[in-house]
């Protein structure tokens, strides 16, 4: 990084409230290239703007912040990757550390906290909020998280369809969007659902609730 210009920072959160109240919390330190409401539209940008690194919340439309971050390291991006979100649970923690995110921060933590965050990522570093770090450490010792029933149980592929169906878009406009056949489509939610033991839309809108890939 040249240390000459100032870290230039991609933001990606749906809430423009919240991408507001960012930017002012940003601006004394940070150059801000960018702001993105959705996931795709994050991969994108990424690749364009080439920021030093990314603040991403994980519940976001069309595709979900750690998918996201998938992606860019399946493209080779190594771009820094912080989340800033509202999901208390170790599990997401556990499920950004293990995608490579440099950062997990909760919203209702102190604001110096997210830049301190930001700043241990430039300095290839990886911080955690100290609320869950406890939480996630144990996590780890006990080994890789068990697939049957999560995320885990999914390719990358029937994440992207699971969400994509779970926002409510038909077989047509979720093969639109992701350049495969309706058929195809059908097909990785037929196999998600199967993996999951998922039986009906209900359970599926649940499910994706439940592990942040849609809001309530």
């Amino acid at each position: 990084m040249n240390l000459a210009r100032r870290p230039r920072v991609l933001l990606a959160d749906d809430h423009l409230m919240v991408a507001e109240a960012l930017k002012s919390l940003l601006a004394p330190e940070f150059d801000l290239v960018g702001v993105v409401e959705d996931g795709r539209a994050l991969v994108e940008a990424a690749g364009r703007l080439r920021p030093d690194v990314i603040v991403a919340d994980i519940t976001m439309p069309h595709l979900n912040g750690i998918d996201a971050l998938v992606q860019l390291r399946q493209h080779g991006d190594p771009v820094p990757v912080v989340f800033l979100t509202m999901h208390r649970d170790a599990s997401f923690a556990r499920r950004a550390l293990d995608a490579g995110a440099s950062g997990f921060v909760l919203k209702h933590s102190a604001p110096a906290e997210l830049v301190t965050a930001i700043r241990a990522a430039l300095a290839g570093q990886t911080y955690l909020t100290p609320q869950l770090a406890g939480e996630v450490l144990e996590s780890m010792k006990q080994g890789p998280p068990q697939a049957g029933g999560s995320l885990g149980a999914l390719t990358p592929r029937q994440r992207e369809v699971l969400q994509l169906a779970a926002e409510g878009q038909s077989a047509k406009q979720i093969a639109a969007a992701l350049g495969i056949s309706p058929r195809t489509v059908e097909f990785h939610k037929y196999q998600a659902m199967e993996a999951l033991g998922l039986h009906t839309n209900a359970e599926l809108i649940h499910f994706a609730i439940k592990h942040g890939l849609v809001e309530r």
